[in-house]
């Protein structure tokens, strides 16, 4: 499986996000201590909105411990809305475009988890992503496969619904083909104003997911933590699991939800897949 982060407030160092907390993306590429696997070496990616309307986006085959790269742009760059994911592969190609976060025009993706058996279903799924998107898929995955499937449900207009729609159709071709638990995901996906994270498994038993804590109420308990000091009031973090041990700083998104954050507020609400 994988681990990822997903970040918006005021401007950010990258190097904050992804190498200097106790728990980093980094550290977690290595010594993840929720995922599936502990390690996290198939590639990595970092997505950021900048002054364009559509974010770059930078992937690699490399381990994220490994890339000197990674360390080089992460030490200049900054962002108000940033998207990071290590990867572990479930079987398919350790290539860059199977790398995530994905992106379609101003959007971004990334995805923990899996489709069971999605060799099966793989081409009944393409054939109901809209054939003015299919062109732009570029990879072998799941994930991606996914997102071009609530894009194709209207992901522009309405994420929720959009994604409810992709995971129902899933569900209900897997089925068909005699697999009965097959969604099991944590998806993050994001239009560069908010973020909409999922977490959903068929069988009811999500990987990790979790969401920070209000930075001012934190500020209160740890007057004298100098990360807090430094983060702005509207900083929110969704995480595959947290980035240190301060107490308090993390809550658990709760099964069979999804987190909506923009600005600095946040709400989480049931998720449901629909039958399109």
């Amino acid at each position: 499986m994988c681990r990822w982060l997903a970040y918006s407030g005021d401007p950010i160092c990258l190097e904050d996000l992804l190498f200097k907390p106790k728990n980093s993306l980094v550290v977690q590429s290595q010594h993840a201590k929720m995922g599936a696997t502990t390690m996290n070496g198939d590639g990595f990616g970092v997505g950021w909105y900048g002054w364009r309307d559509t974010p770059g986006v930078f992937r690699s085959i490399e381990p994220a411990w490994n890339d000197r790269n990674l360390r080089e742009i992460c030490a200049q760059a900054r962002s108000a809305r940033v998207f990071a994911h290590i990867r572990a592969s479930t079987g398919s190609a350790v290539q860059q475009t199977n790398c995530h976060p994905f992106r379609y025009g101003h959007w971004l993706w990334m995805h923990n988890g899996a489709l069971a058996d999605f060799h099966r279903v793989k081409r009944d799924l393409a054939l109901a992503v809209d054939p003015e998107l299919f062109p732009d898929i570029e990879g072998s995955t799941d994930s991606e496969m996914l997102f071009f499937l609530a894009l194709t449900y209207g992901l522009q207009e309405d994420p929720p619904a959009a994604v409810a729609r992709a995971v129902g159709f899933v569900e209900r071709t897997a089925r068909a083909h005699g697999i009965d638990e097959p969604v099991q995901m944590t998806v993050a996906t994001t239009d560069g104003d908010a973020t909409w994270a999922f977490r959903y498994s068929s069988q009811g038993r999500s990987r990790s997911l979790f969401h920070s804590a209000d930075v001012t109420a934190m500020r209160e308990h740890y007057p004298d933590n100098a990360v807090l000091r430094e983060l702005s009031a509207d900083a929110r973090l969704v995480v595959s699991e947290p980035l240190g041990d301060l107490a308090g700083a993390w809550d658990e998104v709760p099964e069979s939800t999804y987190v909506v954050v923009k600005g600095g507020s946040e709400v989480i609400l049931p998720f449901e897949p629909v039958g399109p």
